[in-house]
């Protein structure tokens, strides 16, 4: 199976790459390679390659810039998302789509479901929900949040930098999710490309933190495994207490069990993938 991945340089493209079935040959392109924001080029390159599958792991994922930056965020998100629907239309591949709990608002009492009514707070889930309605009918859509791995871009690595740097940390309490290390994301989508599986389907890790239990697990388990030379404070705030320009949601917990069911597996908790991925990050030095 002829495979393109975008994102290649992010951390799900890289995990998507490392995991990638044997019979799959993997093309993985990024920015530099193709630019999402030309929707003529993103029809070229998906018509010279005419993959059997696409899945779209590059997105614009700023989500404070996207408040001043919503026009470029949506052509990234969701213009090129339209794009790379209709040339796979023309060439009959599939699409998978990677998403995010932001299209969401956050009030529900409980766990998100795939097919529950969407209403984002912000630009950068406004863009991701018009990327989802732009796939078409015979699309995969998988959706996630709190995504980390080693040597990217993530809450965990920066949580690092400045427990290093600082005397006492404060992070938001009043935000719930679940963590999600890209390498089970990866294998989730995988299983459900082998399974046919279209619709709309939910990935975390297992298990319920705010980013406060998060911040604190991150800074134990370093220090279990000595990337930290000691323990800082770490004090839990209110979301008002921390303003940003992007609002989000308060509960941002996905329900997996459809995708669980499926796949006929389970998941693994996130303080242990969390404990995963930091070896791996020690192991880069």
């Amino acid at each position: 199976m002829k495979v393109l991945v975008t994102g290649a340089t992010g951390q799900l493209g890289r995990a998507l790459q490392q995991s990638a079935p044997p019979d799959c040959d993997v093309t993985a392109v990024d920015r530099a390679e193709l630019d999402l924001t030309d929707g003529a080029a993103v029809r070229t390159f998906v018509h010279a390659l005419k993959p059997d599958l696409l899945i779209n792991a590059a997105a614009y994922t700023a989500v404070d810039r996207a408040e001043s930056e919503e026009p470029l965020a949506h052509a990234v998100n969701a213009a090129a998302v339209a794009a790379m629907a209709e040339a796979l239309k023309a060439t009959s591949g599939r699409l998978v789509q990677v998403s995010t709990d932001f299209v969401f608002d956050g009030a529900s009492p409980r766990a998100y479901r795939p097919d529950d009514a969407r209403n984002p707070l912000s630009a950068y889930g406004r863009t991701k929900a018009a990327g989802e309605d732009a796939v078409g009918p015979d699309a995969l859509i998988v959706r996630t949040a709190w995504v980390h791995a080693a040597g990217g871009s993530n809450f965990v690595r920066t949580m690092l930098r400045l427990m290093a740097e600082r005397d006492e940390l404060r992070v938001v309490a009043d935000q719930i999710g679940a963590p999600t290390w890209a390498s089970g994301l990866a294998a989730t989508i995988w299983g459900l490309v082998a399974k046919d599986a279209r619709g709309i389907f939910h990935h975390t890790d297992a298990g319920v933190a705010s980013w406060y239990d998060f911040a604190v697990a991150i800074q134990e388990e370093a220090l279990a495994l000595g990337m930290l030379g000691r323990a800082i404070p770490v004090i839990p705030i209110a979301t008002a207490d921390y303003p940003t320009p992007a609002r989000r949601p308060a509960l941002s917990l996905l329900d997996c069990s459809a995708t669980r069911g499926l796949l006929g597996d389970g998941t693994t908790h996130w303080r242990t993938n969390l404990r995963a991925m930091l070896k791996e990050e020690q192991a880069l030095g």
